[in-house]
């Protein structure tokens, strides 16, 4: 199960089957997290977003302290900010580097 594609998640009574690649942002809600997806759904999510991370692949990155991000999903980055399917993130300092650097393993 190292090489997964997907994980549950327990929202509304019920279990839902996400694929990693299609989420986009994940938002910390204290205790909580909000999961938004590519086709537009959100799911609220009980768990922290430290514990969150330290369970995701690779292409998922801290980029604020309320915000996990998926790579392959960012349009655009400018001026300390991301842009993911027309939402703005704002990047931290503490973390703008290590996405630069993530950032440039990807160019062309």
């Amino acid at each position: 199960m190292k090489d997964r594609t997907f994980a549950f998640i327990k929202t509304d009574k019920k279990l839902v089957k996400l694929f990693f690649r299609d989420i986009t942002v994940i938002k910390g809600l204290g205790n909580y997290v909000e999961i938004n997806t590519l086709s537009h759904k959100k799911y609220i999510y009980y768990k922290s977003l430290k514990e969150l991370i330290e369970t995701l692949p690779d292409e998922f990155m801290r980029v604020h302290n309320s915000y996990i991000v998926n790579l392959t999903n960012i349009e655009s980055f400018e001026d300390n900010q991301l842009v993911c399917q027309d939402q703005k993130i704002a990047v931290a300092k503490s973390y703008k580097d290590c996405l630069i650097t993530a950032l440039n393993t990807m160019m062309l």
